[in-house]
């Protein structure tokens, strides 16, 4: 289901990007956290509402959807796994010819993949919003290496 980005104003101060649920969480954590998809999608729209003002106005033709899992490509390892995905033109590689028909930048994120490694409410809202705004900082051109130098890897 789309979100749009755009239809939530409102700015709450990031999470702290030491809280990223690792490996050693995961490993932790023998059963999945269940979370009605109604209440991930609402945790997904509260992480939109981290982004700040500058930022959400500057993102530019970006749809959010959420999908239950993450399905390797060809060329993927057969098991792998992503939180979430950005697809797209960022922005700093935008030119021009950019705008004439382009279809909106896609980020989604991924719900089961959470799900799996967080073992309480929190964990998942957390997570959530990094995920989110790791998959946003990919729409305004900043890398993973970048991203896990500052804690949102």
């Amino acid at each position: 289901m789309p979100l749009a980005a755009s239809a939530f104003p409102l700015r709450s101060p990031a999470p702290d990007p030491g809280s990223r649920i690792g490996a050693d969480a995961a490993a932790a954590s023998t059963v999945p956290f269940s979370m009605s998809p109604e209440d991930f999608e609402a945790a997904v729209s509260d992480a939109l509402l981290l982004i700040p003002d500058k930022a959400a106005r500057a993102m530019d033709n970006v749809a959010i959807f959420i999908e239950d899992d993450y399905t390797p490509q060809p060329g993927d390892e057969p098991d792998t796994v992503l939180l979430g995905l950005y697809e797209g033109v960022p922005l700093t590689e935008r030119d021009s010819w950019w705008d004439a028909g382009s279809l909106p930048d896609r980020i989604t994120i991924f719900r089961q993949p959470i799900l799996d490694i967080c073992g309480s409410r929190q964990e998942v809202i957390d997570e959530v919003a990094i995920t989110v705004i790791h998959e946003i900082a990919h729409h305004f051109g900043i890398g993973d290496d970048r991203l896990h130098e500052l804690g949102w890897g």
